[in-house]
């Protein structure tokens, strides 16, 4: 979870950030005027003296409703020390703690996430005490609550530490606290109610029940339970039903998943059985495209969807591509998911890219992945419509090639070592008539050059042995199905016979050792094909 060490931009971003929460996000309420330290807990006359007026230059840059938010949330965070930590969760309920760190980028685009959600979860009068930890200034409090990465939020009730298992959006982290500290479903009786509801929630579950009872109520509730995400409500009239979820159906039992998206309405059609309403919450709640963010991409890897398509482009190109992804996205609904990753966002997109050999790539890429199987498919004919709902009905149904990564197909005109590519594998190893010695490397791997030296004199030695080629590969930048190697450097040999059972060679032997290994090999093979005539 520690993020890397940070870049300018990120250090003014989140300088920006904690001026206007920092500063004097701290407790103001008389209900902790007994709390020990409490000096420390307030802005001091004579910091906010010398950042009131950064904090007006960056708040007159903030939306008018933004920075009144940003003020609310002021009076509401809790700032924690050493001196007041273990004090403040042991003698609150429930506290839901945020530890950060000043140069952490995650820790920069969460905090003001968290600020509104804590204005909102006090308005609604939660029970939730919200308070954040500087990790960076305070490493042995935050250490003690258990914070080992930023940013981290804990949870605790009666003084007991939980994992947060929500999301991390302002909404997501209000649902999740409801839910945790109240009833996990919100109970609708009215249209005031409602109409005043859908100005908040931007994705809930609706179910529409005569009576609150029986057991498809009973399931319906179990789920709202279970689900740390998604806000679930509940009414028995048809006509509050209708204005959540203006798509109900006449019926005396009805559930349905609402969302800001252009599938905004989805219904649930299936028996009501605790599993199956999860499983539709889990598969219908991301949206057409998903954009991945720092903050979301757990969830992405976690989705039950395990047939993912992935585009990379820059933010403005893709917004360009963005309509015509929806389209194809909405013919493969609940069966494929679609992912957005801007090109420019390194850590999120290079990882991915590597796989390919296309992380230096500046142009869109579209790239699959069925993690079911660990297979990786990579689009590489035009962006029309009809190309990519090709390559996405392939990957649905199984048909695709998968992708394996090559560098271009070498020159080996008089080269005592052969340099293979996963073009050539097949070709230069498993088809050829001879044994083979391949040596596997990475440029990563500390002791690959050794054992390269190696190969290279035993090259020389058993030159002019035409039935014996020794060969090498970069596993970094190469693949194929057939090539199985776990640790680098690797030594195989590939018999003459039988290409299918490679022999591994011990990288750690001496040089006499490999020589008398190979010749054994050799023998043996001349052996099975004298037996064989």
């Amino acid at each position: 979870m520690y993020a890397p060490k940070p870049t300018s931009r990120f250090i003014n971003l989140t300088v920006t950030l904690l001026l206007v929460l920092s500063f004097s996000l701290t407790i103001a309420s008389s209900d902790v005027d007994d709390i020990d330290g409490i000096e420390e807990l307030i802005a001091l006359d004579e910091e906010e003296e010398q950042l009131q007026q950064q904090q007006s230059e960056v708040t007159s840059h903030v939306k008018p409703s933004e920075a009144e938010v940003l003020s609310k949330a002021q009076r509401i965070v809790l700032e924690l020390n050493h001196d007041n930590a273990k004090k403040l969760i042991d003698e609150n309920e429930y506290v839901l703690v945020l530890g950060y760190a000043p140069w952490c980028p995650r820790s920069a685009e969460l905090m003001p996430r968290f600020a509104e959600a804590a204005t909102t979860l006090k308005d609604l009068g939660s029970p939730l005490t919200m308070a954040k930890i500087d990790g960076d200034r305070y490493p042995k409090a935050a250490s003690l609550l258990g914070i080992k990465g930023f940013p981290t939020l804990l949870f605790f009730v009666n003084g007991t530490s939980q994992p947060y298992k929500g999301g991390f959006l302002s909404e997501e982290i209000v649902t999740w606290a409801r839910k945790k500290t109240g009833a996990p479903v919100v109970r609708i009786s009215s249209v005031a109610d409602a109409h005043e509801f859908l100005k908040k929630q931007t994705m809930f579950v609706v179910g529409l029940f005569e009576k609150f009872v029986g057991p498809d109520y009973e399931e319906f509730i179990e789920a709202a339970t279970s689900d740390n995400e998604v806000q679930f409500v509940e009414t028995s009239s048809a006509e509050i039903a209708g204005i959540l979820f203006p798509d109900t159906k006449p019926t005396d039992i009805f559930l349905g998943l609402v969302k800001s998206e252009p599938e905004r309405y989805t219904t649930f059609e299936d028996t009501f059985k605790t599993h199956n309403i999860l499983q539709f919450v889990e598969t219908n709640k991301f949206p057409l495209v998903t954009i991945m963010t720092e903050l979301n991409s757990a969830r992405v890897y976690s989705s039950p969807n395990k047939l993912q398509v992935y585009v990379f482009a820059e933010a403005d190109d893709f917004k360009k591509l963005l309509e015509l992804f929806q389209d194809v996205a909405r013919k493969f609904k609940s069966k494929i998911m679609f992912v957005f990753v801007d090109i420019r966002e390194e850590n999120l997109a290079k990882p991915f890219l590597t796989l390919f050999g296309l992380e230096e790539s500046k142009e869109t890429v579209v790239t699959a992945f069925d993690y079911k199987t660990s297979s990786k498919y990579l689009l590489e004919l035009d962006l029309t419509p009809t190309k990519i709902e090709e390559f996405c009905t392939g990957l649905l149904h199984g048909t695709l090639s998968p992708f394996y990564k090559s560098q271009p197909i070498p020159d080996n005109k008089e080269a005592s070592i052969l340099t293979i590519v996963g073009k050539t594998f097949d070709n230069l190893v498993l088809d050829s008539p001879k044994n083979i010695l391949l040596e596997v490397h990475t440029p990563w791997c500390f002791s690959c050059e050794t054992t390269s030296k190696q190969v290279e004199k035993l090259a020389k030695h058993f030159k002019g042995l035409d039935s014996l080629v020794f060969a090498k590969i970069d596993a970094s930048t190469n693949e194929h199905p057939k090539l199985e190697v776990d640790d680098y450097p690797a030594l195989l040999f590939y018999p003459a016979v039988d290409k299918s059972n490679p022999i591994k060679l011990s990288t750690k032997s001496s040089l006499k050792d490999l020589a008398a290994l190979i010749n054994k090999n050799l023998k043996a093979q001349d052996q099975i094909t004298k037996d064989e005539l």
